[in-house]
C-alpha cells in the first residue's frame, strides 16, 4: 500500500462519503504529475533548441505548481470544503490539459515530453474521476 493510501487508512475521522480510491488515486496521480512536470521542464532547460521550448516550459512549471498545491488540498479532510476542492480540481484538470497538449506537440521530437504529455493525461483524467465521485 501506498503512503497516500496508508494515510487515508489511518485518518480518525470518516471522509465523508468521498470515494477513497478516486481520491488515493487523485493524490498520487497529482504528486506524479507535479514530478514529471517539473523534470521535463528542466530537461527543456537542456535542450539545444531551448528557445523553441519556453511555451513548454512554462506549461511545466505552471502546471507542476497547481498539481502539487492540489495534491497537499486534496491531502487534507479535517474542516473539508466541497468547493473549494471543486475549484481546485478543476483548476488541476485544466493546467495539466494544457500542459499536456503542450507536451504532445514536442514528444516526437523529446521523449520527456511524451513522458510527460501521459502523466498530465493521468492526472487530468484522475482530477476528472474524483470530480464526477463527489457529485
Amino acid at each position: 500500500m501506498t503512503v497516500a493510501g496508508q494515510m487515508l487508512e489511518t485518518y480518525p475521522k470518516d471522509l465523508g462519503g468521498v470515494d477513497r480510491q478516486k481520491l488515493q488515486a487523485c493524490i498520487e496521480a497529482c504528486f506524479e504529475c507535479a514530478q514529471a512536470c517539473t523534470a521535463c521542464a528542466d530537461a527543456c532547460l537542456s535542450e539545444d533548441m531551448v528557445a523553441e521550448l519556453t511555451k513548454c516550459i512554462r506549461s511545466n512549471l505552471d502546471c507542476a505548481d497547481v498539481c502539487a498545491v492540489t495534491g497537499r488540498v486534496l491531502s487534507r479532510h479535517t474542516g473539508y470544503d466541497a468547493n473549494l476542492t471543486r475549484a481546485v480540481l478543476e483548476a488541476c484538470a485544466a493546467a495539466c490539459r494544457a500542459c499536456g497538449d503542450e507536451c504532445a506537440d514536442h514528444a516526437e521530437m523529446h521523449e520527456h515530453c511524451r513522458i510527460c504529455a501521459e502523466s498530465c493525461r493521468r492526472c487530468e483524467q484522475a482530477c476528472r474521476d474524483l470530480i464526477a465521485a463527489l457529485g
